[in-house]
């Protein structure tokens, strides 16, 4: 055998060992490869699992916002709706003199100089201290600065029940 011979059946058989090596390194890299894969896919299944939970019990919470805000929604408009009704019924009895608004009258106030008697006439029942009876345009307009200041407090009232409900 001449040494080109030799040399050639050296370099076939470290081709072959390269190739058989090469072979068995990608088979148990495919294995290893294969069960990161499974691993990942569990991973990922445990956290998609996690974020479904998640969602729900944060849809859960919003829906329960959304019907305390409701409630208090129509919390409000009862409110409301009872002070307006409250205040056309009383500017209606103003309107008709079945109602009429008066003023407590200083009785020390020596410099009034009104004459109005602290005791009761013949067609008075009233025995305190001296009123005087407003004029039925001032009283309207009395009644309606009350009724902006009523419909203010009821929506302030919801407002802060709405603040408390996202609050928490």
């Amino acid at each position: 055998m001449t040494l080109g011979k030799i040399l050639a059946a050296i370099l076939l058989a470290m081709a072959i060992s390269a190739g058989c090596t090469w072979q068995v390194q990608e088979w148990r890299m495919g294995k290893k490869l294969a069960e990161q894969a499974g691993l990942h896919q569990g991973e990922l299944a445990a956290v998609s699992a996690a974020a479904t939970k998640q969602v729900r019990k944060e849809q859960g919470r919003r829906l329960a916002l959304e019907k305390a805000l409701a409630a208090s929604d129509q919390q409000h408009t009862r409110e409301l709706l009872y002070a307006q009704r409250n205040q056309v019924l009383l500017r209606d009895r103003l309107a008709t003199a079945d109602v009429r608004l008066s003023v407590l009258l200083d009785a020390t106030d020596s410099a009034s100089g009104c004459g109005v008697s602290a005791a009761p006439g013949a067609g008075s029942v009233v025995y305190a201290a001296r009123r005087a009876q407003l004029d039925p345009a001032h009283a309207q307009r009395i009644i309606a600065i009350t009724d902006a200041g009523d419909q203010g407090l009821i929506a302030l009232r919801a407002c802060q029940a709405y603040v408390r409900a996202i609050a928490r």
